[in-house]
């Protein structure tokens, strides 16, 4: 488990170059962190994963957050979409390795939390760090009140990106199919980006890497390669048919509701 609500789609080196010197958890960073994952722009490599994060997240949020409402940011590090949820009345509480939370989780990634804490467990991009998913899955059950939600996402492909481990990767079926088998009945699972266009992230994503190594007019050239194949990756999604991108996405967004019979 990682204290960042996971990687995106590029949650490597070339971010930690960028930031010069900011330290991952200043609240400076946290704050250009959510804005980040709140307003990406079209010269950031995973802007194309990332945008349709926030509308899968931003939508389904809507669907089901009420003013009065708890959420619990299972694995929160900066809580990069926070104000989705807090600007609907809900009120926002993280869990994370580190004591600045909440919540702590400990190192056998149970959650410092009371029984049916909360109405709403929310996991971006954590799942593929976690060791151990059966205790993950059951300390968000535990959490939960009876009429709670599980709101989730997770790669369904992408690069190898620890943080600090990386252990998985999944398929829509496979990823309901855990979900499922661990005491929850999948409502919803949205695909973000298909093939032709997550193909071109990784390639945009490699050649970053490498360009912003050079001096001086490195990162410059960087930025204008991800505009063109920001674009190119979203005219590729835009005809890529949605049967194709339902199997075979980066991300899956998932909705869920604890089973009926499912043990506590």
């Amino acid at each position: 488990m990682t204290a960042g609500s996971g990687a995106t789609a590029t949650d490597t080196a070339e971010r930690s170059a960028e930031r010069s010197g900011l330290q991952g958890g200043t609240p400076m960073a946290a704050a250009l962190e959510q804005q980040r994952r709140l307003c990406p722009r079209l010269w950031h490599t995973d802007w194309l994963v990332l945008r349709g994060m926030h509308a899968a997240i931003a939508g389904l949020a809507a669907r089901i957050a009420r003013p009065g409402m708890i959420a619990l940011d299972f694995g929160c590090g900066s809580k990069p979409y926070e104000r989705l949820f807090t600007g609907l009345g809900v009120t926002y509480l993280g869990a994370d390795l580190d004591a600045s939370h909440a919540f702590p989780i400990g190192a056998d990634g149970r959650l410092g939390a009371p029984d049916r804490v909360c109405d709403l467990v929310v996991s971006f991009q954590v799942l593929e760090h976690v060791r151990d998913i059966d205790t993950y899955l059951a300390e968000a059950r535990r959490v939960l009140r009876d009429d709670g939600h599980l709101l989730l996402s997770t790669h369904g492909t992408w690069l190898y990106h620890p943080h600090p481990e990386d252990h998985r990767r999944w398929t829509r079926e496979g990823l309901v199919g855990d979900l499922s088998s661990r005491g929850f009945e999948v409502i919803e699972c949205i695909p973000v980006v298909g093939p032709l266009a997550w193909t071109t992230m990784v390639r945009l994503t490699c050649a970053r890497y490498a360009l912003i190594r050079v001096p001086l007019v490195g990162k410059a050239i960087a930025n204008l390669l991800a505009i063109v194949m920001n674009i190119r990756g979203w005219m590729e999604d835009r005809v890529t048919p949605g049967w194709v991108t339902k199997e075979n996405a980066c991300v899956y967004v998932t909705l869920s509701r604890l089973a009926v019979a499912a043990p506590r």
